[in-house]
């Protein structure tokens, strides 16, 4: 059932929370730019739970897409996708106003938003989720 908008939508997601975080990056500074995977050989375990939730939000994504036979099950997963995307982009906001040698001049990567893009395509996912649950129930109703 990979032809079912909220499958691609949750493809969408996978991509982003899984491969973009390999290409853009999440911070520059004058010293170094910042990716993702950078970050798992970081000193803090704060700074270790941002690509680990980017990877668990891909495969969130990616195992919710297989599972359209269970739609309830779908639909849990992908809220706990959005309350992994909403810690992640907590951590990412404070990991950011906290960033040291901000006297220099530093940017803040198009890797921040992703979070954000991903959180609005699994709400539309949900949505059209719930959609074909309420349609299924209908037609039970009918029977």
């Amino acid at each position: 059932m990979i032809q079912r908008i909220q499958s691609i939508y949750l493809l969408i997601v996978g991509i982003i929370s899984g491969g973009l975080t390999f290409v853009c990056s999440l911070w520059s500074s004058v010293k170094a730019t910042v990716f993702s995977v950078d970050l798992f050989s970081s000193a803090t375990l704060l700074l270790k739970t941002i690509p680990s939730a980017f990877f668990l939000s891909a495969i969130l994504s990616v195992i919710t897409i297989f599972l359209y036979s269970n739609r309830k099950l779908q639909f849990v997963l992908g809220r706990l996708n959005i309350l992994t995307n909403l810690f992640l982009l907590g951590v990412l906001v404070y990991v950011s106003q906290t960033l040291s040698g901000e006297t220099a001049v530093s940017e803040k990567g198009i890797g921040m938003f992703f979070p954000i893009i991903s959180i609005v395509l699994l709400v539309l996912a949900n949505k059209a989720i719930k959609k074909d649950e309420d349609l299924v129930k209908s037609v039970d109703r009918l029977r």
